[in-house]
């Protein structure tokens, strides 16, 4: 029977290659551990990128709404269209006319139509009148028809007022006073009480809401340089187009038949003239 003579230099071989060997797969192995917690890692820093992001965009509608509750009367529009802002830059050209600011034509006029300021009442529900400042014993939908309160968006009412103080400039009265259409079916002396109406209507609300932002000013003409005030400003606005858009959609019929109204009640009060 054979047997086998260990061979130090045979040994020392093997052991050599097994010593050779182990490193190896050990760098293979830490090379794939620093791949796959490369990974990991850059999945959780993606996914809590994520939920930061959704954390602050609905922190950001949160403050808005919380902005809406406590600075806005109650109104339909809250719940039906939302209050969102944006930043805007107003266009304070002294010189250059837009459309808004041009004499008068039917071209103008369309343009100022087409923001609602003739728009009709719409029907805030009967179980959000109060909340909308609205008095129970305000005319009020026949409840046959629907029930609720007639009722005007405020600032539709506002742009109403502008445009009509738009059209009693000297430079466009006669323009309308000659097509006796709208306020101008009416005598002078009414024309005048609803012009005067609508400058302080328009008073009260720029004081109420008053803005603070501030207008820097610019130099023109560069031959003698001289200062100038800048009204081209950033402003937060709400999202205007979504609330006319959803004051048209629920505007009351143009025809409504005769006893469309509930007629006053005992208690309810009725004004001996127009407040």
């Amino acid at each position: 029977m054979r047997h086998s003579v260990s061979d130090p230099d045979v040994d020392e071989k093997l052991l050599s290659d097994e010593e050779a060997t182990w490193p190896r797969e050990q760098k293979k192995n830490e090379s794939l551990f620093k791949k796959c917690a490369k990974y990991f890692l850059f999945v959780a820093v993606a996914v809590f990128s994520c939920l930061v992001g959704v954390v602050l965009g609905r922190q950001q509608h949160n403050l808005d709404k919380v902005c809406t509750r406590h600075l806005t009367q109650y109104s339909p529009v809250i719940p039906e269209v939302g209050i969102e802002y944006h930043q805007e830059q107003f266009n304070g050209s002294f010189l250059k006319e837009n459309i808004y600011r041009q004499e008068a034509s039917p071209e103008v006029d369309a343009a100022w139509e087409a923001l609602g300021v003739n728009y009709r009442s719409l029907r805030v529900p009967a179980e959000e009148a109060q909340k909308s400042g609205l008095a129970p014993d305000q005319v009020k939908i026949n409840e046959k028809y629907g029930g609720g309160y007639p009722a005007n968006v405020e600032g539709l009412h506002h742009l109403h007022c502008l445009n009509l103080l738009r059209q009693s400039l000297y430079y466009n009265y006669d323009y309308y006073h000659e097509q006796g259409q709208g306020a101008f079916v009416n005598e002078d002396y009414i024309v005048r009480r609803h012009v005067s109406h609508c400058l302080d209507i328009i008073r009260q609300q720029l004081m109420c809401s008053v803005d603070i932002g501030v207008l820097g000013q610019v130099w023109v003409h560069p031959e003698n340089p001289e200062p100038f005030v800048d009204f081209n400003t950033q402003h937060k606005c709400r999202n205007f187009e979504a609330i006319r858009q959803w004051a048209e959609r629920n505007q009351l019929p143009e025809t409504v038949p005769q006893d469309f109204l509930q007629p006053p009640k005992i208690e309810d009060r009725v004004y001996n003239e127009i407040p």
